[in-house]
């Protein structure tokens, strides 16, 4: 990592039970401490997850009115380009293909894929292809019916992976790069009640790893392309708690830490954040640690980018706790007071582009 580089972070959140309209909050990192001290709010509804361009110069929200794209500025701040429909409900998570010229949408609440066009200005244009899911789940109470929670691209950028929640499986299509249309080719069938909810790949593009919330584990699955048929082998499945754990929780959070080294994950009820490490020739993760994070379901945890801090966001009581970690010796000692965000969602450290660095 480079030492002197200077940070954002971004962070999403609910509006609905909110004074204010403040769905994104932008704060200053402060890498040496691992505080985050805010420094702008943007006006937006309910923005429960949020992306940052591959080439890192935009940033998409989702929000009630469907998503929001903005110009990401010198100094981190955000310039609203405009907004889009996606002819459903409320989108659940949203992620750009490797070239940002196709914006995909996971909805939650209907069971469908939108695939939008971006334009060169990095705003939003047309809807070019909608998927429902179809099918019977295995929980009658819930998930009875398609819930796509999240969609991401392979790094080869060949197929996009569609996490069904309430299917227990992910379906992955092909992408016709032109027209932004979408084919189902393969499922990646997940354990039955397990309950799929994000995917990560490796830094390499060889592995993938996918959170099951009900379950509260993680399957590791090499990826590999024998001329447009993808091939996912699963290789390893760990669970995100410890023995002792406590009896209802669900799995929620994964994150990767920027230099790929790193695996994180969050369980709700158990209230508690476990770090993989990842072995860079296998893809196979280790336990390094499942500790406390001193608050009410962490939506969302991540590693600062030095991997010597983490903060966890914590849904339910309203607030995000730093901590110092040791991953050598598998602990993380609070760091400083608690600070308030109403119903967070989910953070994205982001990299400021210094001046003739690119």
């Amino acid at each position: 990592m480079n030492n002197s580089a200077k940070y954002v972070a971004y962070v999403s959140s609910y509006t609905t039970n909110q004074k204010d309209k403040y769905g994104i909050r932008i704060y200053d990192v402060d890498m040496e401490n691992g505080r985050l001290y805010e420094k702008d709010q943007v006006e937006i509804t309910n923005s429960s997850y949020v992306t940052i361009s591959h080439n890192r110069r935009f940033l998409y929200s989702i929000t009630d009115f469907g998503v929001e794209a903005y110009r990401i500025l010198a100094d981190g701040s955000l310039e609203a380009l405009n907004r889009a429909s996606i002819n459903g409900m409320r989108g659940s998570y949203l992620s750009t293909d490797y070239t940002d010229s196709w914006l995909f949408v996971a909805g939650y609440h209907d069971g469908k894929i939108t695939v939008l066009r971006l334009l060169e200005d990095g705003s939003v244009g047309e809807i070019a292809d909608e998927v429902f899911h179809k099918g019977l789940g295995s929980i009658a109470e819930r998930n009875f019916r398609p819930h796509v929670q999240c969609v991401k691209m392979t790094r080869d950028n060949r197929y996009l992976c569609a996490a069904d929640l309430g299917l227990d499986h992910i379906n992955v299509y092909s992408l016709n790069h032109r027209t932004g249309k979408i084919r189902q080719i393969d499922i990646i069938h997940s354990d039955i009640e397990s309950a799929p909810r994000h995917i990560k790949f490796s830094g390499d593009g060889r592995f993938l790893y996918v959170v099951h919330e009900l379950k509260n584990t993680i399957s590791v699955y090499s990826y590999s392309d024998k001329g447009d048929d993808p091939q996912f082998e699963r290789i390893q499945t760990v669970s995100t708690l410890n023995d002792y754990h406590a009896g209802v929780s669900a799995a929620s959070a994964l994150n990767i830490s920027e230099d790929f080294r790193y695996l994180i994950s969050t369980n709700a009820g158990d209230n508690s954040v476990v770090i993989f490490s990842i072995d860079q020739e296998t893809g196979l993760l280790e336990k390094k640690l499942c500790l406390p994070v001193s608050g009410d379901y962490p939506k969302d945890a991540a590693l600062f980018p030095d991997n010597r801090h983490l903060v966890s966001l914590n849904h339910e009581s309203n607030t995000m706790t730093f901590f110092t970690v040791d991953l050598d010796r598998g602990l993380i000692v609070m760091n400083g007071k608690e600070l308030k965000v109403e119903q967070p969602n989910c953070i994205i450290f982001h990299r400021l582009i210094q001046a003739g660095t690119e």
